[in-house]
Protein backbone atom coordinates (compact mmCIF):
# COMPACT_ATOMS: atom_id res chain seq x y z
CA UNK A 1 0.00 0.00 0.00
CA UNK A 2 1.37 3.45 -0.88
CA UNK A 3 2.58 5.59 2.16
CA UNK A 4 -0.47 8.20 2.58
CA UNK A 5 0.67 11.58 2.99
CA UNK A 6 -1.28 14.12 5.28
CA UNK A 7 -2.60 17.32 2.49
CA UNK A 8 -3.15 19.44 6.15
CA UNK A 9 -0.64 22.10 6.79
CA UNK A 10 1.15 23.37 9.43
CA UNK A 11 -1.56 25.69 11.55
CA UNK A 12 -0.73 29.25 11.12
CA UNK A 13 -3.29 31.43 12.81
CA UNK A 14 -4.50 34.61 10.58
CA UNK A 15 -2.72 37.78 10.51
CA UNK A 16 -4.86 39.64 12.72
CA UNK A 17 -4.87 37.28 15.22
CA UNK A 18 -0.36 36.43 14.58
CA UNK A 19 -0.19 40.14 15.55
CA UNK A 20 -2.32 40.55 19.20
CA UNK A 21 -0.63 39.08 22.34
CA UNK A 22 -2.50 36.14 22.83
CA UNK A 23 0.60 34.53 21.25
CA UNK A 24 3.13 36.31 23.09
CA UNK A 25 6.00 33.78 24.75
CA UNK A 26 5.87 30.83 22.44
CA UNK A 27 5.50 27.66 24.26
CA UNK A 28 9.30 25.90 24.43
CA UNK A 29 9.38 22.48 24.80
CA UNK A 30 12.63 22.19 25.74
CA UNK A 31 12.00 24.41 28.18
CA UNK A 32 9.95 21.66 29.90
CA UNK A 33 9.93 22.29 34.33
CA UNK A 34 9.63 17.85 35.29
CA UNK A 35 8.70 17.05 39.17
CA UNK A 36 7.95 13.26 38.81
CA UNK A 37 6.13 11.33 41.52
CA UNK A 38 7.24 9.55 43.46
CA UNK A 39 4.52 7.72 43.81
CA UNK A 40 3.65 5.79 41.26
CA UNK A 41 0.02 4.41 40.61
CA UNK A 42 -0.32 0.47 39.73
CA UNK A 43 -1.58 -0.14 36.69
CA UNK A 44 -5.08 -1.87 35.91
CA UNK A 45 -5.02 -4.86 33.75
CA UNK A 46 -6.17 -3.79 30.58
CA UNK A 47 -9.09 -5.98 30.82
CA UNK A 48 -10.71 -3.97 33.31
CA UNK A 49 -9.95 -0.58 31.20
CA UNK A 50 -13.29 1.95 30.67
CA UNK A 51 -12.95 4.41 28.56
CA UNK A 52 -12.20 7.88 30.47
CA UNK A 53 -11.81 6.34 34.05
CA UNK A 54 -8.39 5.22 34.60
CA UNK A 55 -5.31 8.29 34.36
CA UNK A 56 -1.16 7.85 34.20
CA UNK A 57 0.77 9.14 36.89
CA UNK A 58 1.68 12.82 35.26
CA UNK A 59 0.16 15.54 33.35
CA UNK A 60 1.84 18.58 31.34
CA UNK A 61 0.50 22.09 32.71
CA UNK A 62 1.22 25.68 30.28
CA UNK A 63 0.02 28.92 32.07
CA UNK A 64 -0.83 31.61 29.68
CA UNK A 65 -1.49 35.64 30.44
CA UNK A 66 -2.43 38.59 28.24
CA UNK A 67 0.86 40.55 30.27
CA UNK A 68 3.08 37.33 29.92
CA UNK A 69 1.70 35.03 27.17
CA UNK A 70 2.91 31.49 27.66
CA UNK A 71 5.23 30.28 30.43
CA UNK A 72 7.15 27.03 30.82
CA UNK A 73 5.80 24.28 30.16
CA UNK A 74 5.48 22.06 33.53
CA UNK A 75 5.27 18.06 33.60
CA UNK A 76 4.05 17.24 37.14
CA UNK A 77 1.83 14.36 39.02
CA UNK A 78 -1.37 14.06 38.00
CA UNK A 79 -3.76 15.76 40.35
CA UNK A 80 -6.71 18.50 40.79
CA UNK A 81 -6.23 21.76 39.59
CA UNK A 82 -6.66 24.71 42.14
CA UNK A 83 -8.93 26.94 40.70
CA UNK A 84 -11.36 30.54 41.34
CA UNK A 85 -15.16 29.63 41.78
CA UNK A 86 -15.36 32.67 39.93
CA UNK A 87 -13.11 31.25 37.14
CA UNK A 88 -14.58 31.81 33.56
CA UNK A 89 -14.47 28.75 32.38
CA UNK A 90 -16.96 27.92 35.03
CA UNK A 91 -19.68 30.09 34.12
CA UNK A 92 -19.25 30.93 30.28
CA UNK A 93 -17.91 27.58 29.00
CA UNK A 94 -14.41 29.35 27.86
CA UNK A 95 -13.56 25.98 27.38
CA UNK A 96 -11.74 23.68 24.14
CA UNK A 97 -10.50 20.22 23.92
CA UNK A 98 -8.84 17.47 21.73
CA UNK A 99 -8.84 13.70 21.85
CA UNK A 100 -5.88 12.20 20.16
CA UNK A 101 -4.15 8.66 20.88
CA UNK A 102 -0.58 6.90 21.60
CA UNK A 103 -0.54 3.47 20.51
CA UNK A 104 2.32 0.30 21.64
CA UNK A 105 3.10 -1.14 18.10
CA UNK A 106 4.65 -5.15 17.95
CA UNK A 107 8.07 -3.59 18.22
CA UNK A 108 6.89 -2.29 21.47
CA UNK A 109 7.72 1.34 20.42
CA UNK A 110 5.18 4.23 20.57
CA UNK A 111 3.27 5.97 18.03
CA UNK A 112 0.71 9.47 17.72
CA UNK A 113 -1.36 8.92 14.78
CA UNK A 114 -1.56 12.43 12.98
CA UNK A 115 -1.61 14.83 16.15
CA UNK A 116 -0.32 17.40 13.94
CA UNK A 117 -3.76 17.62 12.96
CA UNK A 118 -5.53 17.58 16.43
CA UNK A 119 -3.18 20.60 16.83
CA UNK A 120 -4.16 22.66 13.87
CA UNK A 121 -8.13 21.84 15.19
CA UNK A 122 -7.54 22.80 18.53
CA UNK A 123 -5.81 26.10 17.73
CA UNK A 124 -8.98 26.44 15.68
CA UNK A 125 -11.70 25.98 18.34
CA UNK A 126 -9.30 28.31 20.69
CA UNK A 127 -9.14 31.29 17.83
CA UNK A 128 -13.34 31.22 18.07
CA UNK A 129 -13.28 31.62 21.99
CA UNK A 130 -10.60 34.56 21.72
CA UNK A 131 -7.88 31.89 23.86
CA UNK A 132 -4.80 31.84 23.22
CA UNK A 133 -3.08 30.95 20.08
CA UNK A 134 -0.08 28.07 20.17
CA UNK A 135 2.92 26.36 18.27
CA UNK A 136 1.29 23.22 16.90
CA UNK A 137 4.81 21.50 16.99
CA UNK A 138 6.20 22.49 20.49
CA UNK A 139 2.88 21.47 21.98
CA UNK A 140 3.40 17.86 20.07
CA UNK A 141 6.66 17.83 21.84
CA UNK A 142 5.21 18.55 25.04
CA UNK A 143 2.91 15.68 24.23
CA UNK A 144 5.86 13.56 23.40
CA UNK A 145 7.74 13.83 26.70
CA UNK A 146 4.18 13.25 28.95
CA UNK A 147 4.80 9.92 27.14
CA UNK A 148 8.45 9.54 27.24
CA UNK A 149 7.73 9.62 31.16
CA UNK A 150 4.33 7.76 31.47
CA UNK A 151 5.28 4.90 28.23
CA UNK A 152 4.73 2.24 31.02
CA UNK A 153 0.99 3.90 30.77
CA UNK A 154 0.58 2.69 27.29
CA UNK A 155 -1.07 -0.88 27.09
CA UNK A 156 0.05 -3.59 24.77
CA UNK A 157 -2.61 -5.11 22.40
CA UNK A 158 -4.58 -4.11 19.49
CA UNK A 159 -7.51 -1.95 20.22
CA UNK A 160 -5.77 -0.67 23.30
CA UNK A 161 -3.87 2.70 23.32
CA UNK A 162 -3.29 5.75 25.73
CA UNK A 163 -6.05 8.44 25.04
CA UNK A 164 -4.76 12.35 25.45
CA UNK A 165 -6.88 15.04 26.04
CA UNK A 166 -5.07 18.13 25.73
CA UNK A 167 -7.47 21.29 27.05
CA UNK A 168 -7.40 24.85 27.46
CA UNK A 169 -9.64 27.08 29.81
CA UNK A 170 -10.12 30.39 30.82
CA UNK A 171 -8.53 30.88 34.40
CA UNK A 172 -9.51 34.96 35.10
CA UNK A 173 -10.99 34.90 38.31
CA UNK A 174 -13.47 37.53 37.43
CA UNK A 175 -17.46 37.39 36.22
CA UNK A 176 -18.54 38.73 32.98
CA UNK A 177 -18.36 37.60 29.20
CA UNK A 178 -15.47 39.27 28.13
CA UNK A 179 -11.91 38.31 26.32
CA UNK A 180 -9.97 36.13 28.62
CA UNK A 181 -6.75 37.66 30.63
CA UNK A 182 -5.35 34.28 31.95
CA UNK A 183 -5.59 30.68 30.57
CA UNK A 184 -4.72 27.29 31.57
CA UNK A 185 -3.19 24.83 27.83
CA UNK A 186 -2.93 20.85 30.03
CA UNK A 187 -2.81 17.49 28.96
CA UNK A 188 -4.04 14.56 30.80
CA UNK A 189 -3.83 10.83 29.78
CA UNK A 190 -6.15 7.80 30.14
CA UNK A 191 -5.13 3.90 29.24
CA UNK A 192 -8.04 2.33 27.65
CA UNK A 193 -9.89 -0.77 25.28
CA UNK A 194 -12.54 -0.19 22.56
CA UNK A 195 -15.05 3.12 22.99
CA UNK A 196 -18.01 0.85 23.43
CA UNK A 197 -18.17 -1.84 25.84
CA UNK A 198 -19.36 -4.33 23.04
CA UNK A 199 -16.32 -3.62 21.03
CA UNK A 200 -16.80 -3.85 17.63
CA UNK A 201 -20.18 -4.30 17.06
CA UNK A 202 -22.60 -2.39 14.43
CA UNK A 203 -25.15 -0.14 16.32
CA UNK A 204 -28.75 1.14 16.17
CA UNK A 205 -29.30 5.14 15.46
CA UNK A 206 -32.29 7.10 16.84
CA UNK A 207 -33.03 9.95 14.43
CA UNK A 208 -33.75 12.83 16.81
CA UNK A 209 -36.21 15.27 14.84
CA UNK A 210 -36.63 17.19 17.97
CA UNK A 211 -33.01 18.75 18.54
CA UNK A 212 -30.46 19.70 16.41
CA UNK A 213 -26.33 19.27 17.61
CA UNK A 214 -25.37 22.51 15.58
CA UNK A 215 -26.85 25.55 13.24
CA UNK A 216 -25.55 27.30 10.80
CA UNK A 217 -23.51 30.46 11.45
CA UNK A 218 -22.59 28.46 15.30
CA UNK A 219 -19.57 26.61 16.84
CA UNK A 220 -20.50 22.93 15.60
CA UNK A 221 -17.15 22.98 13.55
CA UNK A 222 -15.16 23.89 16.67
CA UNK A 223 -14.27 20.82 19.67
CA UNK A 224 -15.98 23.15 22.23
CA UNK A 225 -17.39 21.70 26.14
CA UNK A 226 -20.16 23.75 25.25
CA UNK A 227 -21.42 21.44 22.43
CA UNK A 228 -21.54 18.11 24.16
CA UNK A 229 -23.37 18.54 27.11
CA UNK A 230 -27.00 19.43 25.55
CA UNK A 231 -26.36 16.24 23.64
CA UNK A 232 -26.32 14.04 27.05
CA UNK A 233 -30.88 14.36 26.90
CA UNK A 234 -31.45 13.10 23.69
CA UNK A 235 -28.70 10.30 23.70
CA UNK A 236 -30.50 9.44 26.70
CA UNK A 237 -33.89 9.10 25.49
CA UNK A 238 -32.42 6.75 22.50
CA UNK A 239 -31.20 4.38 25.08
CA UNK A 240 -34.34 4.10 26.63
CA UNK A 241 -35.79 3.23 23.09
CA UNK A 242 -33.13 1.14 22.55
CA UNK A 243 -30.68 2.22 20.16
CA UNK A 244 -27.49 3.14 21.11
CA UNK A 245 -26.84 6.74 19.03
CA UNK A 246 -28.71 9.91 17.92
CA UNK A 247 -28.72 10.41 14.62
CA UNK A 248 -28.38 14.29 14.70
CA UNK A 249 -30.33 15.61 11.40
CA UNK A 250 -31.46 19.21 10.91
CA UNK A 251 -34.26 21.19 8.55
CA UNK A 252 -37.58 19.62 7.15
CA UNK A 253 -35.93 16.87 4.81
CA UNK A 254 -33.73 16.18 8.29
CA UNK A 255 -30.39 16.55 6.34
CA UNK A 256 -27.79 14.33 8.27
CA UNK A 257 -25.03 15.56 10.31
CA UNK A 258 -23.70 13.42 12.79
CA UNK A 259 -23.57 10.14 14.69
CA UNK A 260 -23.46 11.08 18.46
CA UNK A 261 -19.99 12.45 18.43
CA UNK A 262 -19.03 10.97 15.22
CA UNK A 263 -18.57 11.91 11.92
CA UNK A 264 -21.56 10.20 9.71
CA UNK A 265 -20.66 8.03 6.03
CA UNK A 266 -23.28 6.90 3.92
CA UNK A 267 -21.86 3.75 1.62
CA UNK A 268 -24.55 3.26 -1.56
CA UNK A 269 -25.57 3.07 -5.09
CA UNK A 270 -27.44 6.38 -5.49
CA UNK A 271 -29.55 7.41 -8.16
CA UNK A 272 -27.52 7.53 -10.96
CA UNK A 273 -26.19 4.19 -10.09
CA UNK A 274 -22.85 5.04 -9.27
CA UNK A 275 -21.41 3.30 -5.84
CA UNK A 276 -20.51 6.47 -3.80
CA UNK A 277 -19.11 7.34 -0.16
CA UNK A 278 -20.95 10.28 1.10
CA UNK A 279 -20.24 12.15 4.11
CA UNK A 280 -21.98 15.89 5.04
CA UNK A 281 -19.41 18.78 3.98
CA UNK A 282 -17.63 21.04 6.05
CA UNK A 283 -19.92 23.67 6.02
CA UNK A 284 -19.33 24.99 10.01
CA UNK A 285 -22.12 22.95 11.15
CA UNK A 286 -19.81 19.52 10.99
CA UNK A 287 -16.78 18.98 13.27
CA UNK A 288 -13.81 18.55 11.14
CA UNK A 289 -12.70 15.08 12.27
CA UNK A 290 -8.96 13.49 11.81
CA UNK A 291 -10.60 10.25 11.54
CA UNK A 292 -13.22 12.11 8.75
CA UNK A 293 -10.02 13.09 7.05
CA UNK A 294 -8.28 10.06 6.56
CA UNK A 295 -10.77 8.03 5.38
CA UNK A 296 -11.18 10.86 2.47
CA UNK A 297 -7.92 10.61 1.83
CA UNK A 298 -7.41 6.82 2.58
CA UNK A 299 -10.69 6.06 -0.09
CA UNK A 300 -10.07 8.19 -2.68
CA UNK A 301 -6.34 6.76 -3.00
CA UNK A 302 -7.99 3.39 -3.57
CA UNK A 303 -9.95 4.68 -6.53
CA UNK A 304 -12.40 2.43 -7.11
CA UNK A 305 -16.06 4.42 -5.84
CA UNK A 306 -17.31 8.07 -5.77
CA UNK A 307 -16.33 9.74 -2.83
CA UNK A 308 -18.48 13.16 -2.03
CA UNK A 309 -18.51 15.48 0.78
CA UNK A 310 -21.80 16.80 0.19
CA UNK A 311 -25.70 17.25 1.94
CA UNK A 312 -27.52 13.84 2.27
CA UNK A 313 -30.72 13.82 3.97
CA UNK A 314 -32.30 10.61 5.78
CA UNK A 315 -35.49 11.28 3.73
CA UNK A 316 -33.10 9.99 0.96
CA UNK A 317 -31.55 7.08 2.88
CA UNK A 318 -34.99 6.23 3.55
CA UNK A 319 -35.62 5.82 -0.14
CA UNK A 320 -32.52 3.88 -0.69
CA UNK A 321 -32.96 1.48 2.02
CA UNK A 322 -36.57 0.92 0.32
CA UNK A 323 -34.92 0.40 -3.07
CA UNK A 324 -32.70 -1.40 -1.80
CA UNK A 325 -29.51 0.96 -2.77
CA UNK A 326 -28.31 1.24 0.74
CA UNK A 327 -25.43 -0.52 1.23
CA UNK A 328 -23.62 0.35 4.31
CA UNK A 329 -23.46 3.43 7.18
CA UNK A 330 -20.85 4.25 9.73
CA UNK A 331 -19.42 6.65 12.36
CA UNK A 332 -15.86 7.58 12.58
CA UNK A 333 -13.61 9.45 15.48
CA UNK A 334 -11.00 9.10 17.22
CA UNK A 335 -12.40 6.97 20.40
CA UNK A 336 -14.03 4.08 18.24
CA UNK A 337 -12.34 4.87 14.64
CA UNK A 338 -15.11 3.19 12.52
CA UNK A 339 -18.29 2.24 14.15
CA UNK A 340 -20.93 0.42 11.70
CA UNK A 341 -24.56 0.85 11.82
CA UNK A 342 -27.10 -1.83 11.51
CA UNK A 343 -30.20 -0.14 11.27
CA UNK A 344 -31.99 3.84 11.83
CA UNK A 345 -34.97 4.89 13.12
CA UNK A 346 -36.49 7.34 11.36
CA UNK A 347 -40.46 8.56 11.75
CA UNK A 348 -41.61 5.59 13.40
CA UNK A 349 -39.90 3.01 11.22
CA UNK A 350 -36.38 1.04 11.45
CA UNK A 351 -34.46 1.25 7.99
CA UNK A 352 -32.02 -2.18 8.12
CA UNK A 353 -28.75 -1.73 7.19
CA UNK A 354 -26.96 -4.29 5.19
CA UNK A 355 -23.38 -5.74 7.11
CA UNK A 356 -22.19 -8.02 4.73
CA UNK A 357 -24.59 -10.63 2.88
CA UNK A 358 -21.55 -12.86 2.33
CA UNK A 359 -20.82 -13.64 6.38
CA UNK A 360 -23.48 -13.49 8.30
CA UNK A 361 -21.85 -13.31 11.34
CA UNK A 362 -20.12 -10.02 10.49
CA UNK A 363 -20.29 -6.95 11.97
CA UNK A 364 -19.70 -4.74 9.31
CA UNK A 365 -20.04 -4.68 5.50
CA UNK A 366 -17.04 -4.99 3.51
CA UNK A 367 -16.10 -1.20 2.99
CA UNK A 368 -16.57 -0.72 6.32
CA UNK A 369 -14.54 -3.53 7.43
CA UNK A 370 -11.63 -2.47 5.22
CA UNK A 371 -11.09 0.99 6.08
CA UNK A 372 -11.40 -0.07 9.57
CA UNK A 373 -8.55 -2.78 9.14
CA UNK A 374 -6.36 0.05 7.27
CA UNK A 375 -6.32 2.77 9.52
CA UNK A 376 -5.70 0.18 12.70
CA UNK A 377 -2.67 -1.26 10.40
CA UNK A 378 -1.62 2.09 10.37
CA UNK A 379 -2.52 3.31 14.02
CA UNK A 380 -0.31 0.02 14.98
CA UNK A 381 2.39 0.41 12.90
CA UNK A 382 1.47 -2.62 10.66
CA UNK A 383 0.73 -0.38 7.44
CA UNK A 384 3.31 1.86 6.49
CA UNK A 385 2.41 5.53 6.57
CA UNK A 386 3.25 9.16 7.42
CA UNK A 387 0.15 9.37 9.00
CA UNK A 388 2.18 7.16 11.90
CA UNK A 389 4.82 9.28 14.21
CA UNK A 390 7.08 7.08 16.09
CA UNK A 391 7.87 9.12 19.68
CA UNK A 392 11.37 8.33 19.95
Amino acid sequence: MPVLASKSEEYAAPAAVQADSRILGAIKASQMQKALTNDPKPLLPKEKLVFGHTFSDHMVLIPWTAKNGWGKPQLKPYGPLQLDPSCSVFHYAFECFEGLKAYRDSQGNIRLFRPDKNMERMNNSAERLYLPQFDGKEMIECIKELLRVDKRWVPEGKGYSLYLRPTMIATENTLGVHRANSALLYVIASPCGPYFPTGFKAIGLYCDESNVRAWPGGVGNKKLGANYAPSVGPQVTAEKKGYQQVLWTIGEDRELMEVGTMNLFVYWRNENGELELVTPPLDGTILPGVTRDSILDLTRSWGEFKISERKINMKQVAKASDEGRLLEVFGAGTACVVTPVRRIHFQGKDYDVPLDPANPDSQAGPVTKRIYDTLFGIQYGDVPSEWSIVVD
